[in-house]
């Protein structure tokens, strides 16, 4: 499923129009970036949880050429599912 997709529901099942379905789509994305963003976690009830966490540099290997490289340090992005969303997708 797209973004576009999500409108297009939108439109179909809340008789928004095309242009408001998306200017909410679009705010709502919005916000769940701003608040990742600022380190914030996103609980969605029912769905799941967005949380992003930090990752410290640590000792790699280049696996073209097996020289030892840094990565560095990143903040990565992780979803976990809620039971209720996993019992649904399992049966």
């Amino acid at each position: 499923m797209t973004k576009i997709d999500i409108i297009q529901e939108l439109y179909e099942k809340l008789n928004f129009s095309k242009k408001d379905a998306a200017r909410i789509v679009e705010s709502v994305f919005d916000i769940m970036k701003d608040a990742l963003a600022r380190g914030e976690k996103i609980k969605i009830s029912g769905f799941g949880n967005f949380i992003v966490k930090e990752k410290k540099p640590r000792r790699g290997r280049n696996p073209q050429t097996g020289e030892e490289i840094v990565i560095s340090e990143r903040r990565v992005l992780t979803f976990k599912s809620s039971q209720v969303l996993r019992k649904s997708l399992n049966g």
